[in-house]
């Protein structure tokens, strides 16, 4: 049944492309819409037979860099890729570099949560999005196109406020980027990323070496504001994993003191 499936589903991807969206000639008729089989074959660098015994349901598993090749010559889309991987009955890898553009679903979530100050890091703690709230909140530099929260913490780039999970974050940053590094070992932007913390941070350093691991999940911090004072926060991390993204929502206990600031906040922002 998976087979015929993956069979399906590549029929079906190839019939959706047309020839020049590829760059190959559009005016050779076509007794059917799509690509051919051979053109298919040779886009992905693999033999006419092969495909089409894989479209045939009569092929072997194929390998992790043929479903690589077959997502990128069909332009499936990264859940169209994880698809694919999992008809296939293979491990679905991560891409090459990480994601740093945030899905518009996700963007739009952010401005539908009332009294809370919502943020979207990357693999590699770029901030892809964030709300006014969360921009109120962490400082207007926020909007940075470049703002980078690894930097901030240990290269002093942008504005951090005095907190009581100061500590605690570095080894959680720490142990994101390792694992970052293993996910894209050829990212040219997170391995530039590495070497201006190790140049630039002895602490960055230390941590590295102590393998830090960390789970996301819910804690509890008290930030030192330089002009609303001390608030009592929570922040909660929900995961976009097709995108290696992590959502982190900062809220305060209702009813208290710093709930009633986030309300100001809200209503200003």
């Amino acid at each position: 049944m998976a087979r015929q499936e993956l069979a399906r589903f590549l029929r079906d991807r190839r019939a959706g492309l047309r020839p020049h969206e590829l760059g190959l000639p559009a005016d050779t008729p076509r007794r059917t819409p799509g690509l051919r089989r051979e053109e298919v074959a040779e886009l992905a660098h693999m033999s006419v037979d092969y495909y089409i015994r894989l479209e045939q349901a009569r092929g072997p598993r194929p390998s992790p860099a043929i479903l690589d090749a077959l997502a990128e010559t069909l332009r499936l889309t990264p859940p169209e890729r994880s698809h694919l991987f999992r008809l296939a009955g293979s491990t679905v890898p991560p891409g090459s570099q990480a994601v740093r553009r945030v899905r518009p679903h996700v963007a739009r979530m952010l401005e539908r949560l009332p009294e809370t100050a919502a943020i979207v890091t990357d693999a590699a703690y770029g901030l892809v999005a964030f709300n006014p709230l969360a921009r109120v909140l962490l400082g207007d530099d926020l909007g940075r196109r470049t703002t980078n929260l690894a930097r901030r913490r240990f290269l002093g780039e942008g504005r951090m406020y005095e907190s009581s999970s100061a500590e605690q974050f570095g080894h959680i940053v720490v142990a994101r980027l390792r694992r970052a590094a293993v996910r894209y070992p050829h990212d040219a932007q997170l391995a530039a990323l590495l070497g201006e913390l190790r140049a630039g941070s002895e602490e960055f350093r230390q941590i590295w070496e102590t393998h830090p691991v960390h789970a996301p999940g819910h804690r509890t911090k008290t930030l030192d504001h330089p002009v609303l004072g001390r608030l009592r926060l929570n922040c909660d991390v929900l995961l976009v994993p097709e995108d290696d993204h992590e959502v982190v929502l900062i809220t305060a206990d209702p009813g208290s003191p710093s709930a009633r600031t986030l309300r100001e906040l809200a209503a200003r922002a």
